[in-house]
């Protein structure tokens, strides 16, 4: 499928004009402008740590540029914070999920606009309200919960009826789709539809390359700060697109290609390294057995919903159980926590990286360091050598983009953000590693970086359990893949017999025998 034609020309509502932004020593935009017109979507592609993040904070309020200007309908702007920028008609949907969790639903669909009467909050009009609209996005849920109950593609869902729902001008979405069902996108895809035709302009960051062919109508490029390209996605090609995001030869990229796992074969013989059996919870899992063997990466596959996460914070101990086991080279523990699955040798990369994985405020060094400090410590005193030689090494062997160690990790790419979660849990030396979405969010460079890291680590003999929504990377990079559903275990697929048919025909027919 193609985007839609773009429409007719017009003034732009937003443009911003060659905008540059500093920190620390890093030159995050030089020089960039971008314009949005009504009725368009706008795609904005890049490599994580390319400017998009800082571009959207820039023209929302949250960061002030150095230089360049804003200007909102043809006049100048400069916000103060993101509430001007959304009381001006600019709305937001962040990749990372930007509301309230321990708020209802309906709560945070009308946060600091809630209908009122006689001077207090009107429960019952909002609680309607909030079903109705949630109701037109093709959601239901009581939307008297609290919004962290939720699963993150629903708190995505959220994020976007109360984005599209103020009325606003210009719709900026960061990676919307990050969280989403196949289910789910499409019916954002109609969301877009409706927008484009009440004249809204809609400014679209992905890494999704098949979603800028067809939604968007216009893109642009970023790479190291500079844009390289702006033009129609008519004409062209996702092999140019990603050769000009990456910088290389379109030749380059056709011989090597850019997410490719490693592909050393698991070890046969060998007893699991991780053996979980019959993990169950009360209307989550049912029963769910699992085995990783030394240098295995084992995928787990199934459509949201399906206990996926579930399984894999159960491994961990994140999520208590109502029964089964998990034993670690042969060794089981009575109580399964985190702390005892950390001195087993178990780590886990969490699926949301903003809520349960980096702290953005510390610097990378804290951020890698921070699980290892009791093995670092003597006497009650750190060794700072200890730790630098070990984020040293990290920052080198994952390549980790960053000004200096002390640098905060909320300043950093999505991807290099990921980067420091996989090296705080590798300078524990595991022998299984829990990667949940290890590359949500991130572009197809520093994806390609992780998938070949992961192939690496298992080739070193490091077990990998993987969980993915992306099936293609569940394919290419698993030599065992769990399929479940309904939180049960409904087929299993190894080696050559791995495919994204197969395991969509296991979905589906245990489907139809429910």
């Amino acid at each position: 499928m193609t985007a839609p034609p773009p429409p007719a020309e017009a003034e732009p509502v937003l443009a911003v004009h060659e905008v540059r932004k500093r920190f620390a020593g890093v030159l995050a935009l030089d020089g960039v402008s971008l314009d949005l017109r009504p009725g368009e979507v706008h795609a904005l592609v890049g490599e994580n740590g390319a400017g998009k993040s800082t571009l959207i904070k820039v023209v929302t309020g949250v960061h002030r540029p150095d230089s360049g200007r804003v200007l909102l309908g043809g006049r100048a702007v400069a916000f103060a914070a993101p509430r001007e920028a959304q009381a001006a008609g600019i709305s937001t949907i962040y990749q990372e999920v930007n509301l309230v969790p321990p708020m209802s639903v309906a709560r945070n669909l009308f946060l600091g606009r809630e209908p009122t009467r006689f001077g207090l909050i009107d429960s019952a009009r909002m609680h309607r309200a909030a079903t109705e609209l949630l109701a037109r996005h093709g959601v239901t849920v009581d939307v008297r919960r609290p919004l962290r109950e939720l699963g993150l593609g629903v708190q995505q869902m959220v994020a976007l009826a109360r984005a599209v729902s103020t009325a606003a001008r210009v719709v900026i979405m960061d990676e919307p789709t990050s969280s989403l069902e196949p289910r789910e996108v499409d019916r954002l895809a109609g969301v877009i539809a409706s927008l484009r035709a009440g004249g809204v302009a809609v400014l679209y960051v992905t890494h999704k390359l098949d979603e800028v062919f067809r939604l968007c109508q216009r893109v642009t490029v970023l790479r190291d700060g500079r844009r390289v390209h702006s033009g129609p996605v008519a004409g062209t090609t996702r092999l140019g697109l990603v050769a000009t995001m990456l910088g290389r030869p379109v030749r380059d990229i056709q011989e090597h290609g850019v997410t490719r796992f490693g592909e050393a074969p698991a070890p046969a013989g060998q007893e699991p390294v991780l053996r979980a059996r019959g993990l169950a919870r009360r209307h989550v899992l049912a029963g769910v057995s699992v085995d990783v063997h030394p240098g295995e990466v084992v995928g787990l596959a199934g459509l949201l919903g399906s206990g996926r996460t579930e399984t894999a914070r159960a491994v961990f101990g994140a999520d208590p159980v109502d029964s089964g086991s998990v034993a670690v080279a042969g060794s089981t523990a009575r109580r399964w926590s985190p702390g005892r699955a950390i001195r087993a040798g178990v780590g886990l990369v969490p699926e949301d990286r903003k809520a349960e994985g980096v702290i953005e405020e510390l610097s990378v060094r804290d951020n890698i360091v921070l699980a290892a400090l009791p093995r670092l410590t003597r006497a009650g005193f750190v060794s700072d050598r200890r730790c630098d030689r070990i984020v040293a090494t990290f920052v080198r062997r994952l390549q980790i983009k960053v000004a200096s160690p002390d640098q905060k990790v909320g300043q950093l790419s999505g991807g290099n953000q990921q980067k420091v979660l996989l090296a705080r849990m590798l300078c524990l030396h595991p022998r299984v590693l829990i990667l949940d979405e290890p590359t949500r969010g991130i572009d197809v460079g520093a994806k390609a970086e992780i998938q070949a890291l992961i192939g690496e680590l298992a080739a070193e003999g490091l077990g990998v359990l993987l969980v993915s929504s992306e099936l293609e990377e569940v394919v290419e990079g698993a030599d065992t893949v769990l399929v479940l559903r309904d939180g049960a275990v409904v087929g299993l697929a190894r080696g050559g017999e791995i495919s994204e048919a197969r395991i969509m025909s296991m979905i589906a027919e245990a489907g139809a025998d429910g």
